[in-house]
């Protein structure tokens, strides 16, 4: 366990120290980039929040809240409590056309920086767990590395990195965007930050 939550902890770490990311749209307070290695392609979305670094956190380490402002989350239960950083839920997401719904099974790892410049971390992927077998109504879909960086950069501000790793089972949801219109996941930047602030 010990391992896994360190390994998911440094896969997010790795992934955002990567160089070659390229700025594919800008808004007033969102950056969204790409990352491309072979076939895996790689997505960061940056946004500029007026609140807290610590409280920023706290909102959204907390996955059974996240359906509030994540329209792919549809349901979302803890179904393991490891300690206090890690949990292991399960994720529902809705059906996209022609498609059954998905399901995940993730863990998620918390931690607070040691520095002032260090960000804090919330990182994700997917886990196999014996008492949670694939169920024929949903497609298990797989969650590579993903999760949040969040950097302090005033007492009432601070900028959130939301990294995924895409495979080709999250893809139908970003096929939209990669054909140039960014506009779902702006949209759910924009939720992420009205639900913060």
């Amino acid at each position: 366990q010990a391992y896994v939550s360190y390994s998911n902890i440094a896969a997010l770490t790795h992934l955002a120290a990567k160089p070659g990311w390229e700025i594919t749209s800008t808004l007033d307070d969102i950056k969204i980039w790409t990352h491309e290695e072979g076939d895996v392609l790689s997505l960061k979305v940056e946004m500029q929040v007026k609140i807290p670094s610590h409280l920023a956190f706290s909102l959204l380490s907390d996955f059974t809240i996240r359906q509030q402002w994540d329209k792919h989350f549809l349901t979302c239960e803890v179904l393991q409590a490891v300690n206090e950083d890690e949990k292991i839920y399960y994720v529902t997401s809705p059906p996209m056309t022609g498609h059954k719904p998905r399901d995940f099974v993730i863990l998620v790892s918390q931690r607070q920086p040691c520095k002032p410049s260090e960000p804090y971390i919330v990182a994700v992927k997917s886990v196999t767990l014996t008492s949670m077998p694939p169920s024929p109504e949903y497609c298990r879909s797989e969650i590579l590395c993903a999760g949040f960086q969040i950097y302090s950069d005033s007492n009432s501000s601070c900028t959130v990195c939301y990294f995924n790793r895409v495979t080709s089972g999250v893809m139908p949801y970003l096929a939209a965007n990669l054909t140039g219109s960014s506009k779902s996941i702006e949209d759910t930047a924009l939720e992420c930050m009205k639900f913060l602030e």
